[in-house]
């Protein structure tokens, strides 16, 4: 089974440090933020559940939206990500594993109760930069440069008479 990774969305944006250089609209950062956990779900294999705040909306019940291994839910009126998050991490098997990225203090010791480990968001943002420079880099190739796939198939004989057509010009 998948490890499992829920995240307050408004208290991870709140933590977003690129925001400061380049700011944008509320609704653009959700939809980046929605972006990044999408591929960091996929990279790692996790389950992610993205929760974003309803209670001051005028939702009567909550959205859900289904992105392969992300799920983002707003929720209902009157609902808090932090509740929703308590709730669900109550409600998952002890022997599953559970991570909840927030920075909110005493959102952090309710799911440690609830057997859930804690990620506070700055280190979450640190842990999306990692992954992403780990696959970059693992889909780098370093080939030297006279060993390009082109010439990777030609005799020495080959190369040297190329060679030496490019060096007439």
């Amino acid at each position: 089974m998948h490890p499992l990774l829920f995240v307050d969305g408004y208290n991870v944006i709140g933590a977003w440090e690129d925001l400061e250089k380049h700011p944008m609209p509320i609704d653009q950062a959700r939809d980046r933020l929605c972006e990044l956990l999408e591929d960091y779900a996929g990279y790692t294999e996790q389950e992610v559940v993205l929760v974003f705040d309803g209670h001051q909306g005028s939702r009567p019940t909550a959205s859900i939206e289904q992105r392969h291994r992300l799920t983002v839910i707003f929720t209902k009126h009157g609902q808090t990500a932090d509740q929703y998050i308590e709730k669900a991490c109550g409600n998952t098997p002890s022997y599953r594993e559970v991570r909840v990225a927030t920075s909110d203090h005493l959102e952090q010791t309710m799911i440690l109760g609830r057997g859930a480990t804690r990620l506070s968001s700055r280190e979450l943002w640190q842990e999306l930069k990692n992954e992403k420079h780990r696959q970059r880099s693992k889909h780098v190739t370093h080939q030297p440069a006279d060993k390009t796939p082109l010439f990777s198939g030609l005799s020495e004989e080959q190369r040297q008479a190329l060679e030496a057509i490019r060096r007439q010009k």
